[in-house]
């Protein structure tokens, strides 16, 4: 494992334009269950019905019990880890030009990533459908807590997650500017995704077929194991600091 990392750091050294490709797995070392959990609240919420937009439309209010039960206390509560840490210093040393994120909490803008690309938006922001007016995290929760569904405090309109809900798709710039950074890189780190959920697991695809070397950090096996350099299963909040302290040693 050791000889991976330090030749994983080598090539980031020697890299002109690197990213990282983010999923659940990152986020579930902060405690934030992933869809494919097991137990917990998934035997109480189905994200199948809360994270469907035909199911929010026709009845938000399954949506708004989950966000007051789980949603928001597990997001408020966590915390970027080492993984999130580490990505944001090797952007802050000029080795990481970009994060791609499937992930919807935020948490690599709070470990100090300032260039995120969010595929699936972010849980942090909400908008009414009516009138577009935003509101931010606390104060829909705080909306939520006295009402379900919470209606919109200027127009009583319906309120929803700045997300992409299953049976949506990606927002058309935020996907072409992904796919951007991915044609034009050098090297990409994929961390933390099972990289089954498309289009956004064709990114690290198309990074691969643009020439770049391809690292898979992630604790389960994925699809594109064989197509990649290198490969670790291993826990992000492990390696990603130690890739660092390689990166500074190399």
């Amino acid at each position: 494992m050791t000889e991976t990392i330090e030749a994983i750091a080598k090539d980031l050294k020697n890299s002109k334009h690197a990213i990282a490709f983010t999923g659940a797995g990152i986020s579930a070392e902060s405690g934030i269950a992933t869809y494919r959990g097991e137990g917990g609240v998934w035997t109480k919420y189905d994200p199948n019905i809360y994270a469907n937009i035909n199911h929010f439309l026709e009845d938000p209010t399954y949506y708004w019990n989950f966000f007051r039960d789980v949603r928001y206390p597990m997001i408020s509560k966590a915390k970027p880890n080492p993984g999130h840490l580490a990505l944001a210093e090797l952007e802050k040393t000029g080795k990481l030009a970009t994060v791609i994120t499937q992930n919807i909490d935020e948490l690599h803008q709070q470990a100090g990533s300032q260039s995120v690309i969010e595929l699936h938006g972010t849980t942090k922001s909400y908008y009414c459908l009516s009138c577009a007016r935003r509101f931010d995290f606390d104060t829909v929760y705080s909306m939520a807590e006295k009402a379900n569904p919470p209606p919109c405090s200027d127009c009583q309109g319906m309120i929803r997650p700045d997300v992409v809900f299953f049976g949506e798709s990606l927002k058309t710039e935020v996907l072409r500017s992904a796919f951007e950074k991915a044609q034009h890189c050098d090297f990409i780190l994929a961390v933390g995704s099972s990289l089954v959920v498309y289009p956004a697991a064709d990114i690290p695809v198309q990074a691969k077929r643009a020439g770049a070397k391809l690292a898979i950090i992630n604790k389960d096996p994925t699809p594109l194991d064989s197509a990649a350099d290198y490969v670790l299963r291993e826990a992000a909040g492990e390696i990603l600091p130690k890739i660092v302290q390689h990166l500074k040693k190399a």
